[in-house]
């Protein structure tokens, strides 16, 4: 595992714990967010993009598309391994992600036993009471050099 290559990205947090590479950063995601995802993905669905109707749901406003968030730990994994393959992906959202409301995003990075290969641990929690809105474990190939 050869030296940094890569420097965080603005207000990222790289730090190693044994051989778990730890990558924190936070993300306020907005309404303009949800409905050009919508469009993109061609999923929209009201509770995604319709204030009147989602403050009728259970959730009481808009909320995030799934892949919205995984779009965003993605994007995480591709800036500091890039061109990397991923091998496997598993995806919960236990909870709603809302517009307007402080997310940390926390990726821990953690070699196999093969060659190359790395199992991301992600999360998205909001700030304010630390619940887990996504989680996910993806399975990378990676042959460049770690960013820490």
């Amino acid at each position: 595992m050869s030296s940094p290559n890569i420097k965080p990205l603005a207000h990222d947090v790289i730090e190693k714990k044994g051989n778990t590479y730890i990558i924190r950063a936070e993300k306020t995601f907005t309404q303009d967010e949800f409905d050009s995802f919508a469009r993109i993905s061609g999923d929209n669905n009201p509770i995604h993009v319709d204030p009147a109707f989602s403050a009728a749901t259970r959730f009481g406003r808009t909320v995030s598309h799934g892949m919205l968030l995984y779009t965003v730990i993605w994007g995480r994994i591709q800036t500091y391994f890039p061109q990397s393959l991923q091998r496997s992906q598993y995806l919960m959202f236990p909870a709603g992600t809302y517009t307007g409301e402080l997310m940390e995003i926390e990726l821990h990075v953690t070699p196999t036993s093969s060659a190359g290969e790395f199992e991301i641990k992600g999360e998205i929690r909001r700030a304010a009471d630390g619940v887990v809105t996504c989680e996910s474990i993806s399975v990378i190939q990676y042959s460049g050099v770690l960013p820490c």
